[in-house]
């Protein structure tokens, strides 16, 4: 496969990293690497602050600029078709497969929804993104006022989101509100990861049970709150982590001594419909996906819950 074209990440000192030499930060902050990692990066001329090379024994100061300027590389391959659910002057909604990135991290930069996005619409700003192994919905909004109306409709809890999900089990009730606030939790590789914590963000969802199957449950989740890895956490909170998830058990944290990451795979979840008000003209947009195969409706096996 062929290389990208490399990527400059930059970012500006803060107060966390104020005082601390360059290679010092750069290896607590970006565990994705190690010390000598960084350390030949930075001998390599690769690191930058304020525009120029630097020795790994730098002090840095608050408001200086770091850049990290990584050579082209080749990316992990990843399912790059998309599909245009809806499109007009100011909004896209395409759907998202199963595999592919929503936005740059970690080693893929052009192997992301937004990159393939941007080639029929150089204009799109992602307005939320689904986690890698998440399939479905996801909104982009282009031109001038777009991009900061969604968004505020998103930080005001207006977005109504509905996901359909295969948790495991067999739950006593067919409607359940969750409310477990989601925060960081500790994580052996990655330091930490988004789980259930009692000092956490506010978070909620209902779920409605669709239909019963063997030792596990198709469900509809909505949500206003959008934290990150949400509807797992919760349904695994709940006593009912989805079918497959290798990260998260019950009670909404991390499985003991797991060495998964949120972007691993084995679960089906996908977003499955948005409700927002259009930027321009306030119109109420309901914006739908249909769900894989896996998680329709149609399983001979399903039995179906009134």
């Amino acid at each position: 496969m062929p290389e990208n074209e490399g990527f400059s990440y930059r970012e500006r000192v803060g107060r966390d990293a104020e005082a601390m030499t360059v290679l010092a930060y750069l290896g607590r902050r970006y565990r994705h690497s190690s010390v000598l990692e960084w350390e030949a990066r930075i001998e390599a001329g690769d690191v930058l602050v304020d525009a120029r090379p630097v020795a790994h024994d730098l002090v840095l100061r608050r408001g200086q600029e770091i850049v990290w300027q990584r050579p082209p590389w080749v990316e992990p391959e990843a399912p790059l078709a998309f599909a245009v659910l809806y499109e007009d002057d100011d909004v896209i909604a395409v759907s998202k497969p199963a595999g592919l990135p929503t936005l740059p991290g970690a080693n893929f930069l052009q192997h992301t929804l937004l990159h393939q996005v941007r080639r029929v619409a150089p204009e799109a700003t992602a307005i939320h993104r689904l986690g890698r192994w998440t399939s479905g919905l996801v909104l982009f909004a282009r031109h001038q006022a777009a991009p900061a109306e969604l968004a505020r409709q998103l930080r005001t809890r207006e977005v109504l989101k509905r996901y359909r999900a295969l948790a495991s089990g067999d739950p006593s009730w067919n409607t359940l509100t969750i409310d477990e606030p989601i925060g960081p939790v500790p994580h052996a590789l990655l330091g930490s990861v988004h789980a259930a914590a009692d000092d956490g963000k506010p978070s909620v969802s209902r779920v409605e049970v669709l239909a019963r199957r063997s030792g596990s449950f198709l469900c509809d989740v909505a949500i206003t709150t959008g934290r990150p890895h949400q509807i797992r956490i919760h349904l695994a909170a709940s006593g009912h982590p989805l079918v497959g998830d290798p990260l998260y058990g019950i009670g909404g944290r991390p499985l003991p001594a797991t060495r998964a990451v949120p972007g691993d795979p084995g679960y089906l979840l996908h977003a499955a419909e948005a409700v927002v008000r259009h930027p321009r003209d306030g119109r109420e947009l309901v914006l739908r996906c249909e769900p894989p195969p896996a998680l329709a409706l149609a399983f001979e096996a399903d039995i179906l819950v009134p």
